[in-house]
């Protein structure tokens, strides 16, 4: 198990950040951390980092306890907090061979990062006249450095413009295919381009735990329908198996059913008993956002 968290809470104060949080993390699966600000995001990534410890609890990464072995933690991990730290005055190289010497590590990995991260067309810059997402690269790039296990990445795509957005996806991913991924992020897009799995967290406790795969096909089934003229939602509630009913647009519906059923047949029958003609019917799925909202709210 590449991350294993068991029970852990940290308090601040009277403030309780985290409250009896587990949950674990295979190799290799890229897995996506959520929820609102304050929720408890950060201050996990710090705790399986080694940068805090933790009130209560107990957590291993690569079989290696964040209390009593911190240094084989800190060895084996690579951490790209929210705010990426950078020495600007540096060049791309420099910086990559500042940190290469306290991994202890191959002059030669520091090419090899650059390549596996895109950074070859920049490297010869200082990292002051990098543009945001080469400056991500090169966080990413020093993450990777020691070729560890697991990765841990705080907001890795905050900021960055939609090309910038794609290009850090795709070297997420690809290194996906090989180790653990371990990410927050409020952009549910990015989620849903990237993720084996989610885990939201919302005032410091696990509201949800599953495969995206799982999530879509528990999603709710929203049918979208326009009439010839307008029905009164309370007909409309009578409906099977409806969680929600509103008037979009003029005569536009959009009905939220809890079921996998496809409804689209209902939403005609009762078309046809009440002798309205339907004008558009489509179906689609709520989106991870929606449930995002539900759970959080």
């Amino acid at each position: 198990m590449s991350i294993k968290v068991e029970n852990i809470t940290k308090i601040y104060g009277e403030q309780k950040a985290l409250n009896s949080v587990s949950f674990e993390v295979k190799k290799p699966e890229i897995v996506g951390f959520l929820g609102p600000n304050g929720a408890g995001k950060s201050t996990m990534m710090k705790i399986l980092t080694t940068y805090i410890n933790p009130t209560e609890g107990d957590a291993e990464v690569n079989g290696h306890n964040i209390t009593t072995h911190a240094k084989q933690v800190q060895s084996s991990v690579g951490y790209l907090p929210e705010h990426n730290p950078l020495y600007l005055e540096q060049y791309v190289r420099e910086y990559l061979a500042f940190n290469a010497n306290i991994y202890n590590v191959s002059k030669s990995r520091i090419e090899e990062v650059i390549e596996l991260t895109g950074l070859k067309p920049e490297a010869h810059k200082k990292i002051s006249a990098l543009s945001k997402g080469y400056r991500q690269r090169v966080g990413l790039a020093n993450a990777l450095l020691h070729n560890p296990d697991v990765l841990i990445l705080d907001e890795p795509t905050t900021g960055l413009d939609p090309n910038q957005l794609v290009d850090i996806r795709n070297l997420i991913k690809t290194i996906g295919k090989e180790k653990t991924v371990f990410l927050s992020t409020h952009i549910m897009q990015e989620v849903e381009a990237m993720c084996d799995r989610v885990i939201i967290i919302n005032k410091g406790e696990i509201v949800a735990n599953k495969k995206l795969s799982e999530l879509r096909d528990g999603q709710a089934q929203i049918v979208i329908v326009e009439f010839d003229y307008r029905v009164e939602e309370p007909f409309l509630l009578r409906l099977p198996n409806v969680k929600s009913v509103e008037n979009t647009h003029d005569f536009i519906y959009e009905i939220t059913f809890s079921t996998k059923e496809d409804m689209r047949s209902h939403v005609f029958d009762f078309a046809h008993d009440n002798e309205l003609k339907i004008l558009q019917l489509n179906q689609k799925n709520a989106s991870l956002e929606s449930m995002f909202r539900e759970l959080t709210s």
